[in-house]
C-alpha cells in the first residue's frame, strides 16, 4: 500500500469564492494532518464548477498521495463534487439502495415527504466507499485509485465534517499508513516581534528542511514551531530519530529566545496565568483604566480569577486622587486586591503616546506593590489589545518570581 505522506486540500463552494462563507474546514484538516506527519502541499478554494473541480483533483493527484475535499455534496444541482470525482475516475454514479433507505428513513421519521432531489446523496461509484454522516444527509466518499492514492470527499458544514473526519476517516487513514513519525514543539513568545525573532534565530536555521523551524505572528503571541521527522540515510535506512533532531533545534531556539517564552504547545494566556496561580495557591483580581476591558477579555477564562473591574476611559476622571500617577495606580491595585479578597492584583492604565500607547501596570501582593511602564506598538484598538498582552506578560513574570522565591525558601528551610 502507498504511504500517505503528502496531501492537498480542496475547499469547494461558490459561497466561499465570493466571500459569503468563511472556510474553517481547511485549517482544521491541515492541522490534523500535519500532526500526523503529513506535508500539506496546497490548500485550494474552488467554485461549484464541475470541470474546475475535476481538473483540480487530477492535478492534485499528480502531486500528492491524498486529496481531501469539503463541500459540494448537497442535493442541489450546483453541488457537483460527486460528479467531478466520477468524471475523474471514468465511472458512473449509481444509487446505493442502503443509502437510499437510510435517507428516506430520515424524512419518514419526521413525517415529511422525501424530496426526490435528495436521491443524489445516495449515489456511489464502484471505486468509492460511502462515509457515514450521523449529523446530516450527505454521506462522504472514500475513493482509492489504482496507484494507491486516495480521495476523501466530505460535506462542507463543519459540524458534519468534524465528526466524519475524527470518527471514520482519520482512523482509516492511519490504518492505511498516514504520514511519518514526527516530533513537534511550539514555543509562545511575548515582548518581541516576529522579525526580531527571525533575526535572532538566523536564516540558516529558518531555511533548514529537517528540522523545520518556523515563526508565526499570532494575535496573542509570536510562535516558534519546530517540527522534525526521522532522517533517511543514503542506504535508505533511518538516520537520527526526530526527537534527537528536535532537541538540537530546541537548544538553539531557547538559547536565543528563552527569556521571551511564556507558554508551550497550544497554551493560552488564561492557562499560563492560571497554572502559576495554582502553583502558588493564589487568586487574582484585575482593575483596568482606559483599556475598554481588553485585559479582562484576555484573562477572563483564567482559573482563580476572582474579580475584574473596568473603569472609565479617562484615568484622571476614573481615579481622582492626590499624588503621582504611580501612587494612584498602586492604590488601584491594592484596592481591587482587597475588594476581590485576592492574593495578587494587577491594575492597568493606558494613555496615548504619539501613535503608540503608554502602558502602566501595577502588581500588588500582600508583601508589596510595584509599578512598571511599557510602550505598546500602535494606538487605538490595536494599542489597547497589545497593552493587555504587555500586562499579562508582566503579571506572569511576577508570578514566576514568586514561585522561584517560594522554591528557594522551601529548599533553604
Amino acid at each position: 500500500m502507498r504511504r500517505l505522506l503528502a496531501a492537498e486540500l480542496l475547499s469547494i463552494g461558490t459561497e466561499i469564492t465570493v466571500g459569503e462563507t468563511r472556510d474553517t474546514n481547511a485549517v482544521e484538516l491541515a492541522r490534523s494532518l500535519s500532526r500526523d506527519g503529513v506535508r500539506i502541499g496546497r490548500i485550494t478554494t474552488l467554485p461549484d464548477d464541475r470541470a474546475i473541480v475535476r481538473d483540480a483533483l487530477a492535478v492534485g493527484l499528480d502531486r500528492a498521495d491524498l486529496i481531501v475535499s469539503t463541500g459540494g455534496l448537497g442535493p442541489t444541482p450546483d453541488d457537483l463534487t460527486r460528479e467531478a470525482i466520477a468524471d475523474l475516475c471514468g465511472e458512473t454514479p449509481l444509487v446505493d439502495r442502503e443509502l437510499e433507505e437510510w435517507l428516506r428513513g430520515l424524512w419518514a421519521r419526521r413525517g415529511m415527504p422525501f424530496p426526490e432531489m435528495n436521491l443524489k446523496q445516495a449515489w456511489v461509484i464502484p471505486s468509492a466507499l460511502p462515509i457515514p454522516n450521523r449529523n446530516g444527509t450527505a454521506p462522504g466518499w472514500w475513493v482509492e485509485r489504482p496507484d494507491g492514492r486516495i480521495v476523501v470527499a466530505l460535506p462542507g458544514p463543519p459540524r458534519e465534517m468534524r465528526a466524519m473526519w475524527a470518527d471514520w476517516v482519520l482512523p482509516r487513514l492511519r490504518t492505511r499508513g498516514l504520514g511519518r513519525p514526527q516530533v513537534t514543539r511550539t514555543y509562545r513568545l511575548a515582548g518581541i516581534g516576529e522579525s526580531q525573532v527571525a533575526d535572532l534565530l538566523g536564516e540558516g536555521l529558518l531555511r533548514a528542511a529537517n528540522p523545520n523551524v518556523a515563526t508565526y505572528a499570532r494575535a496573542d503571541a509570536v510562535d516558534v514551531r519546530i517540527s522534525a521527522v526521522a532522517e533517511h540515510g543514503l542506504d535508505g535506512r533511518h538516520g537520527r530519530p526526530p526527537d534527537e533532531l528536535a532537541d538540537e533545534a530546541e537548544a538553539i531556539v531557547l538559547a536565543a529566545l528563552g527569556r521571551y517564552v511564556w507558554g508551550r504547545g497550544d497554551e493560552t494566556w488564561p492557562g499560563a496565568i492560571g497554572r502559576r496561580l495554582g502553583e502558588l495557591g493564589w487568586t487574582l483580581a484585575i482593575r483596568e483604566i482606559g483599556t475598554g476591558g481588553t485585559l479582562t477579555a484576555l484573562l477572563g477564562a483564567a482559573p482563580r480569577l476572582r474579580r475584574a473591574e473596568v473603569l472609565a476611559t479617562d484615568a484622571s476622571e476614573a481615579l481622582p486622587a492626590a499624588g503621582t500617577p504611580d501612587d494612584v495606580l498602586e492604590r488601584a491595585a491594592a484596592d481591587v486586591r482587597t475588594a476581590g479578597a485576592s492574593d495578587v492584583a494587577v491594575a492597568l492604565a493606558i494613555s496615548e503616546r504619539g501613535s503608540d500607547t503608554a502602558v502602566a501596570i501595577a502588581i500588588a501582593t500582600a508583601a508589596s506593590v510595584h509599578v512598571e511602564h511599557r510602550v505598546a506598538f500602535l494606538g487605538g484598538d490595536q494599542g489597547r489589545s497589545r497593552a493587555a498582552l504587555v500586562a499579562a506578560a508582566v503579571l506572569l513574570e511576577s508570578l514566576r518570581a514568586e514561585i522561584r522565591e517560594a522554591e528557594l525558601a522551601e529548599a533553604g528551610g
